[in-house]
């Protein structure tokens, strides 16, 4: 079992950390440009990475489905499902990437940016958003790709364009003197690479089983259909970030620049705690296609036991790395110190956090997406009033930030805990069969 996990999880967190790595690039090197900088580019990777989370079901979806024809023995349509996906994903980002370009304005101001910080903000997020058809093609293909299981081909590809946009992002923001706009268009051109090379890889899979490249109008939909309550779940967790910038964003300059280093550092934790999920979604959906019950039972005890220690693990680099952390983003002593605190609170919570992305992944690879949807909203709607008391009565800097943290990776995950912990332990969520 171990084995099992770990042969699609360590592949598959190269893949799932691709976004977050993208951000952490860009905002070491923005950071050193100015504290107005770093506190735009905070907005706009809000605004980009809640609409590639709100596309994750492109991935997320596609794994389920594919995992389970493939348990099934129907291999010939688990692939045509997966282009049908990926017609979906790039129809989806030129889509998302004009609307940006146009209305990018309106975003940042309604996220609460003003003044200088919203200006650096916006030329970022237009020319990092003309990536999005490329990362969202990244989505699909890699969800193809798990449900093959066969997570090493996005952890290379993902590797690549990592080192890739880091490259591009120094010689685009001081060798050309681009500044934050070179970042957003190294980003842009890292992304749109990655989407064309693992493009290619599945359509030359579908081609030796024998599925058709053309979009079909009744497989887009169904792909579309089958997505629409990942979506709604993916909704109410980005929602629930949203929330906390625009706290953060109400807590002052300090507090947001320091909230954008700690957010890159919680998500790339996330993201490899995730990678769990990942394997526990392949290994459900196959379990359930080929009808057996016990394995899946097996497998959700050991992710879960994976995801807690992992999580242990991580929170204490973090909890006990803070400051040397934050040395790589800024200069500024008043955000070191908010960074310092803040990545205190998330790593004594990260243990939680294992426990419920794992979870969160069993359910997926199950196919069930109706309850995640419904135990979404609901855990959004308990942190409403925690997040708003923070930004009401928490003071700004240092102090402000540990107690945002404290009611997002405490309060809101809690929450994530009891609802989905609550269905595992029933097993109305295992249902069998292609």
């Amino acid at each position: 079992m171990d084995k099992q996990i770990l042969a699609l999880a360590v592949p598959a967190l190269g893949a799932l950390v691709a976004e977050p790595i993208f951000v952490l690039v860009d905002s070491a090197v923005v950071g050193h440009l100015g504290t107005a900088e770093l506190a735009g580019l905070s907005l706009a990777s809000t605004v980009l990475l809640t609409l590639v989370g709100l596309c994750v079901f492109l991935a997320y979806a596609t794994t389920a489905a594919v995992a389970r024809r493939i348990g099934a023995g129907h291999r010939r349509e688990a692939l045509q499902s997966g282009i049908d996906g990926m017609w979906l994903a790039l129809g989806l980002g030129l889509v998302l990437a004009a609307t940006l370009w146009i209305g990018g304005g309106w975003a940042i101001g309604a996220m609460g940016g003003t003044g200088e910080v919203a200006e650096h903000a916006l030329v970022y997020l237009r020319w990092s958003g003309l990536g999005l058809p490329g990362m969202l093609v990244v989505l699909a293909s890699t969800g193809v790709l798990r449900g093959l299981q066969d997570t090493r081909t996005p952890l290379y590809v993902a590797a690549g364009g990592a080192t890739f946009n880091a490259v591009l992002n120094v010689v685009l923001v001081y060798g050309v003197g681009l500044g934050i706009a070179g970042s957003g268009i190294g980003t842009a051109v890292a992304q749109l690479t990655m989407g064309a090379v693992l493009g290619v890889v599945v359509v030359r899979g579908a081609r030796r089983e024998g599925a058709s490249l053309r979009p079909a109008a009744g497989g887009i939909w169904s792909n579309a259909r089958a997505g629409a309550p990942l979506f709604v779940r993916t909704l109410s967790l980005r929602l629930a970030i949203l929330l906390t910038v625009f706290v953060a964003t109400g807590l002052g300059e300090v507090t947001l620049a320091g909230y954008q280093v700690v957010a890159s550092v919680w998500g790339l934790a996330a993201f490899a705690l995730d990678a769990l999920a990942i394997a526990a979604q392949a290994l459900v959906g196959h379990g359930l296609g080929a009808g057996d019950r016990s394995h899946v039972r097996s497998v959700l005890r050991r992710t879960l036991q994976w995801g807690v220690g992992a999580g242990a693990s991580l929170g204490l680099v973090m909890a006990v790395g803070g400051w040397w952390f934050a040395l790589f983003f800024t200069s500024d002593p008043d955000v070191r110190t908010a960074v310092a605190l803040g990545m205190a609170v998330c790593g004594l919570l990260l243990p939680m956090a294992g426990w419920v992305f794992v979870l969160d992944g069993v359910l997926i690879g199950a196919g069930d997406g109706r309850y995640l949807a419904w135990a979404g909203m609901v855990t959004f709607v308990v942190y409403v009033p925690f997040a708003l008391a923070v930004r009401a009565l928490a003071p700004d800097g240092a102090a402000g930030l540990a107690w945002l943290w404290a009611a997002f990776a405490g309060v809101f995950m809690a929450a994530r805990a009891l609802t989905t912990g609550l269905r595992a332990r029933s097993d109305r969520w295992m249902v069998t069969g292609a």
